[in-house]
Order: structure tokens, then sequence, then C-alpha cells
């Protein structure tokens, strides 16, 4: 996947902001179990108070909080809050709280001076928001306090005592204090402030409901950003997948479309289908997944886990837990599925190749009775992808049910474990909410993770199939310092030495080949079935480059020149006409795009094609169906040859482009065709099996087993050529022969 990164790089912005979407996203999911924290915590379980600091406290309560305050909270109580007098007071705070008087107001502190005020006012709020809510008529109260000195209360008695005194008379306290944790702590700190401010007369149940609904108001907010920045990440990422898979079709195609025949023999055109469908497509959704998943789980896991734990670490060795049993599972599954994902791909172009052979040799396999073998085959391929692919879903089925099973472990574990805390006090049952929440992000994101380490070798298979096309050598290129034709001559094929031998193969197709086309007149080759007839055509548009020797036109070796301006000068016509989807018209243009109807009317006349394309009822604009199917094999051969001659170029081949044509037909095109070569001095070479197709050329070359064996006129070559003689007689009778 990384060796296709550069196709990336140009949606870097978007990217961007898909990333930045992405976390939003997650801390937004992060900040969610916080405010639901909270507002258990303190919007329901402490009343809307959140903290010993309030904004006010009667000149009474303040005084009895100094009591249990050491030096040093003394000093920070103190210089936290101001004296003021009923008459001083704002009017916002004598409509709060109607049965204030006289009071210390709360000054404008900064974040960390409030820190330090609530840490110095939790135990003194502790101690006077206890000593507060006793009965004085029950036995705890009296066994501690019932023997004070007539005319003084507690916190007179209390002020009087010296630093040992009061510690040992507040021991109990102290400890039940140490051992509560820090949000208990502060909920009972809330709740002092919450009964200071009903003895000044406010009403806390407004205060309370403000309280939700700020922070209801806050949790809808965040979800709703989170919301809308899933939704742009999720657009983001498909168009980046979309982008990304489009430029890799193109690139795919542009390089299959530079491939020679040698590179074409490497890869079947079964596979090279898949790499640009099945296995772009899961480059693609990988790509999406890394955007949205890969990114996104990360995030929520590390997130989860910090805040798991900033709410209890008592409980974190559950998070552990949890960890080390996904760990383990996906280890075991990853190990299982990921061999299969490459055997997938293999199945597919196994599957593919057997459908287009049975597609494609549909005729053949009806002609031979072969439909049952053809069936068979076919299920096999068929049978071996399913089974793999049952193997794979199988297993990626048990993912989500374990993972299930073990989020309800969690919970239990959690709910347990949090329950025993609860009730010692270390945390809030907020605090629990939150944390099973975090813990269940927890899981999810490995249920993710796991997701990606499933898919990432599987679209991995298929990016370095993709890679694999992308990357291949091309045996035949453009020169880096290219020629250009001399314009002075126009059409001239030579053949200098000419060796060609086949990658790989032991012996030369082609030995010593040395022959000149000249324009105006015609060139045959002749010869027995793989003699190399066809293989020599082929290294003139530079389908193969030469072994040895060099091929030149107008003068200019065809390897120093673009293969463009090469292929310009040249107009095929394979053995096999090809037609592509469209319609006469559109076909006959294919090389000639400005070419007129009239144009395209006479080389149809020259090709004798004029009958069959007038009998049409739509002419030049009839359909052609994928692959000339609706059209017979003599009519594709007659326009494919119509649409090299409109072409007009300044070499025509034809590769045994005859041979679909009856006798008349071919005798009449090849008569019409000497009239045009007369008249615009085109180079042909013709590749024949018939000695009546060939027997009028100018130059008759005969090939025997790669070499030259015979060269010149029908005439001489009847004269002096063994070789062509066994052809000839083979063909046609000694007085067709003697009339030629």
């Amino acid at each position: 996947m990384i060796k296709l990164r550069k196709f990336a790089y140009k949606f870097w912005l978007p990217i961007l902001l898909c990333i930045g979407c992405v976390f939003i996203q997650s801390q937004s999911e992060l900040a969610l179990p916080d405010y639901m924290s909270k507002i258990v915590t303190n919007g329901i379980q402490a009343g809307g108070f959140d903290s010993p600091v309030a904004d006010v406290f009667s000149d009474e309560t303040f005084k009895h909080l100094l009591v249990f305050a050491d030096d040093e909270q003394k000093k920070t109580i103190e210089s936290s809050y101001t004296y003021t007098s009923y008459e001083n007071l704002k009017d916002n705070f004598k409509e709060e709280f109607p049965k204030l008087k006289n009071a210390y107001v709360l000054n404008d502190l900064s974040k960390d001076e409030k820190s330090q005020l609530e840490s110095a006012l939790i135990k003194p709020m502790l101690m006077v928001s206890s000593i507060d809510s006793m009965d004085k008529n029950s036995k705890e109260y009296q066994e501690r306090f019932g023997n004070l000195p007539a005319g003084m209360d507690i916190y007179q008695v209390f002020s009087m005592m010296d630093a040992n005194t009061k510690k040992e008379m507040t021991k109990k306290i102290d400890t039940q204090i140490d051992a509560m944790g820090e949000s208990t702590m502060l909920i009972a700190g809330g709740n002092g402030v919450k009964t200071e401010y009903l003895a000044l007369g406010a009403d806390v149940d407004s205060i309370q409901t403000r309280y939700i609904l700020s922070s209801g108001l806050i949790m809808l907010a965040i979800a709703l950003l989170g919301s809308v920045a899933a939704m742009i990440s999720a657009f983001l990422s498909s168009r980046v997948g979309a982008g990304v898979a489009r430029d890799l079709r193109k690139a795919v195609f542009e390089k299959v479309e530079s491939f020679s025949n040698t590179e074409f023999n490497k890869f079947s055109t079964a596979s090279l289908i898949t790499r640009t469908t099945n296995d772009i497509t899961q480059v693609q959704m990988l790509m999406i997944m890394l955007l949205r998943i890969v990114l996104f789980a990360p995030m929520m896991g590390v997130g989860a886990l910090y805040k798991a734990i900033t709410h209890s670490t008592s409980m974190t060795w559950i998070i552990l837990l949890i960890l080390l049993v996904i760990s383990g599972v996906l280890f075991v599954l990853i190990k299982v599925v990921m061999p299969k994902f490459k055997i997938i791909q293999s199945l597919i172009d196994r599957l593919n190749l057997t459908m287009r052979e049975n597609l494609s040799g549909v005729l053949v396999i009806r002609a031979f009775g072969n439909e049952k073998h053809s069936e068979d085959r076919f299920d096999r391929a068929n049978d071996d992808l399913t089974k793999v692919n049952l193997f794979v879903n199988r297993a990626m089925a048990t993912l989500m049910p374990i993972m299930m099973f073990i989020m309800n472990i969690a919970t239990v574990l959690v709910v347990w474990v949090g329950a025993q805390q609860l009730d010692l006090g270390n945390i809030a049952i907020g605090d629990m909410m939150a944390f099973i929440q975090y813990a269940m992000h927890i899981i999810m994101s490995f249920l993710f993770i796991a997701m990606i380490f499933i898919m990432i070798p599987r679209a991995s298979v298929a990016a370095g199939r993709v890679y694999e096309v992308l990357s291949t050598d091309l045996s035949i290129k453009d020169p880096d310092d290219a020629k250009e034709f001399n314009a002075s001559q126009k059409g001239l094929v030579e053949f200098k030495d000419v060796t060609f031998q086949y990658p790989g193969a032991h012996e030369a197709v082609l030995s010593h080949i040395s022959f000149t086309a000249e324009p105006g007149k015609t060139t045959a080759f002749i010869g027995s079935t793989g003699s190399g007839k066809s293989t020599l055509i082929n290294l003139i548009p530079r389908f193969y480059d030469v072994t040895e020797g060099s091929v030149t036109i107008d003068g200019v070796d065809v390897r120093d020149v673009k293969q463009h301006d090469l292929r310009e000068l040249i107009g095929v016509v394979p053995q096999k006409g090809v037609l592509f989807s469209g319609t006469i018209r559109s076909n006959l243009q294919y090389g000639a795009h400005d070419a007129s109807d009239e144009e395209l009317s006479e080389v149809i006349r020259i090709a004798q094609a004029k009958e069959f394309v007038d009998d049409k009822p739509k002419g030049l604009s009839e359909e052609i169906s994928q692959g000339g199917t609706n059209v017979s094999g003599g009519q594709k051969q007659r326009l494919a040859i119509a649409r090299a001659l409109a072409k007009n170029p300044e070499i025509l081949i034809f590769d045994d482009s005859f041979s679909a044509l009856d006798f008349k037909t071919d005798a009449i095109l090849r008569k019409e065709l000497s009239k045009l070569t007369e008249k615009t001095k085109n180079t042909v070479l013709i590749v024949g099996q018939r000695i009546a197709s060939i027997m009028d050329a100018d130059q008759i070359i005969v090939l025997d087993k790669g070499k030259i064996v015979g060269k010149g006129t029908h005439k001489e070559l009847m004269e002096t050529c063994q070789v062509y003689q066994e052809i000839a007689y083979s063909q046609l009778s000694k007085e067709e022969l003697a009339d030629a």
C-alpha cells in the first residue's frame, strides 16, 4: 500500500481536513462521558453543587470553617473572601440569598487560586457539615459533645483547643475523610455549600435545574459537533478514496496500453481485469478506512484509556485485563485469516479466466458438445472461491460475538468492582458510569483496529498486484532523444540483417532477414505455418524489438523514434478483424477522426463493403455491438480493411487479412487496392496463406523456418524457389498457375 502513496499526494488538503474532523469527532466522543458523569454526580447526587467553594458564606459559617482550618488553610481561605456588610452587598446576592446578612463574598480568582481554595476548604467544610448535620439528641452527639461547658457551643470549644486536642477530638472524622475518594469529597463539600445556601434562603432546586440543563445543552452541542465532524470526515474520505481509485485505474490502463506483447504474455487478460477492478476497489476501501477508522480508533483507544485511568485508578486493572484478552483473540484470528486473502485474489483471477474463456469460446464449446465439461470447470473454480470466502467470513463472524461477550464481562466487572469502590467512597456513581463508557470505547477501538488489521493485508495484496502492473519494466520504450523521420522519403521500409528471438525462447524465430519494401509497391510474405511471417510484420510497428540488426523506416531505425510517431505512419489490419462498440462510422474514423462520409464511402467501396453497408437501415450510423458480433467474419474483415485505408498511412500492413474473404471478393479488393496504392504511393506489406492473394505483388518474400529462402516476383519464384513451388502447386493447378 505504501508503494502507491504517491497517488494520495494530490489529495493532501482533504486528507488534512479529514484528519482534523476525525480528531474533533474523537474528542467529542471522549468528552460526553465526562459531562454525563458531572450530571449524575454533581447535578443529581450533589444537587448541582460540584465544589466546596461557595460564592458567599454567612459570617457565622465562615468563622466556623476557620475553626477547623490549619494556618496555611486559614491564610488561603481568608485571602479568597472579602467581608461585606449587608448594605454593601450587590443586589443579585440579596435577591438570591434573602436570609443573608453580613457575608464573606468570593473574590475574583484564577483557576489555580480556585483550585488551592478548593483544597483548603474541603476538610473544614466536611467538618462543619458533619457537625451541623448531627442530631443533638443522638447518642453519638452526646458521647462526643454532651459535656460542653454551659453557654458554649461546639465551635467555641474547638476554637479554644490546641492543635493536638483538636486532632484527638476529630480523629474519627479525619479517618473517614482520608478514606474518601476525591469525587466523594467534592460531593460532600458541594452538599455543605448546598446546606449553606438553603440556610441563606436560596432556591437550590433552580440551581440544580440550571446546572443539569447547562451541562445537558453542552452535551448536545458536543454531540452535534461530533456528528457534523463525522459526516464531513465520511464525505472527505469517500472523495479521497474514489479519487485515488480513479487515478489508479487511469494509471493502470495507460500502463497496460504501453505494454508490448512481451508484457501481455506475463499477465493474463483476466488478471489485468481483476487488478483494474476488484483489486483497486480493495485499495479504495482501505483508503477510506485509513482516513476514518485507522485514525479514529487509536485516538479513541488512547484517549479513553487515559480518561478511564483518571476517573478511577483502582479499576485500571480491568482495562489491562480486557486489552490482554482482546489482543489474544485478535492475534489468533489474524493468524488464521490472513493467509487466505492472497488465495482469494488468486481464485478470483482463476474464476475470471474460466468465465472469460467460456464466454469467448462458447461456439467451440457447443460445437464439441462440452457444455457439461465447461460447467464443471466453472463450478470447481466457483466452489474453491466460495469455500475460502466462507472460511474467512465464518472466522470474521465469530469476532463480533466474542467482542460483545468481552464487553458484557467487562461491564459486569466494572459494576462489581465499582460497587465496592462506591461503598468505600473512592469513586462517585457518575465516575463509575463514565468508566463503563470509556471501557466500551476502548473495546470498540480495538474492534475497529482488528477490522483494519484484517483489511490491510487483503488490501496490501491487492495493492501489490496493482503495483506489479505499474512497476513492470517496459521492454519497448520511447528513446530519450527521439529522432524525426526523413521527410524526403515516404514509406521506405528496410530490414537489415534482422534476427529475432522471443524472451525465454531457446531458438530465434527469424534469422538474418534483409529486404527493402518501397513506396508504391506491394511486398508479400508467404511460408508455411510457423515460418515467422506475422512475427516479421510485428517488428515494423515495434510490437516487438529486434534481437539483432535493425528495422528502418525512411532511413530511421524504428527504435530511435517515438512509438506514437512511428505508428502514425502505419495502418495495420490484423488476421482477426477487431471492431469496437459504436457505429460503422465511429469504427472507420478510429484512425481518421476528421474523415468525411464521402471519404468513408470511398474506402468502403474499395474494401468491398459497400453492398452490405448500404443494406443497413442506418447506413454508416448502424450500431456495431461489442466485438462486432452483429456482423459476419467477412464483413468484420472488410470493415477493418476500410478502417486502415481511411487512415491513408504511408505503410499498409495486411496480416493475412484476406483469408476471411471469398476468392472473387479477394480478387476485386486487391485490384482496387492496387489502383489506390498506385495513386497514393503507399507501401503495402501483405502476409498471405493463399498464392492467389499475393501472386500479383511486386515482391514476394518466401520464409521457411525463420529464414528467407526466396525473393522475387511470382514468375521468378516459380522458377527459382522450391518452397514457393510446393506451396503454389498445393493450392493451384498447373493450368491456373500458367494463366496467372
